[in-house]
């Protein structure tokens, strides 16, 4: 006797999940931050070129250009597939607090004034942005999962 084969991505939890997902994605909330995240992920890339750092920063201009690079494409990830990306939200904010203390770490007394207030404030505002999108992965997580009814389980 054959048995039929069941796929998990036919089991209706999942289907649900999936349509829960592309309605978090839907979201001006969402579309906000995620837009706002590339727009800082794209800025940061850029930064060291637009506030001019010094030649001697090249270390902290190539860290904001890879960090930069990928918060703009974890943003993009977000807003086009974020049923299969949202796991991945808690590095935006991870990101965000390394660009604030990478002026520090990786050039010390080499960084000027310019190049600290750049990294502090688009570290801050990626942060945001990044615990903004970690707490929107979590509460939909949470409250709209299959079975979190008022007893937490069925």
């Amino acid at each position: 006797m054959v048995r039929p084969t069941v796929s998990i991505d036919d089991h209706p939890e999942i289907a649900e999940l999936r349509d829960r997902f592309d309605r978090v994605a839907e979201t001006s909330t969402a579309k906000s931050v995620d837009g706002l995240a590339l727009l800082s992920g794209l800025y940061l890339a850029l930064s060291p070129w637009v506030v001019g750092f010094r030649p001697i920063a090249g270390d902290l201009a190539s860290n904001n250009l890879i960090c930069g690079l990928a918060v703009a494409l974890l943003a993009l990830a977000f807003a086009t597939m974020w049923g299969r990306t949202h796991g991945l939200s808690w590095v935006v904010p991870v990101i965000g607090a390394w660009t604030i203390v990478a002026p520090w770490v990786i050039r010390g007394r080499a960084v000027d004034a310019g190049m600290i207030a750049n990294n502090v404030i688009t570290g801050l505002v990626i942060l945001a942005l990044g615990l903004a999108v970690t707490t929107m992965a979590r509460t939909r997580r949470g409250a709209g999962a299959p079975g979190a009814g008022a007893g937490g389980r069925r």
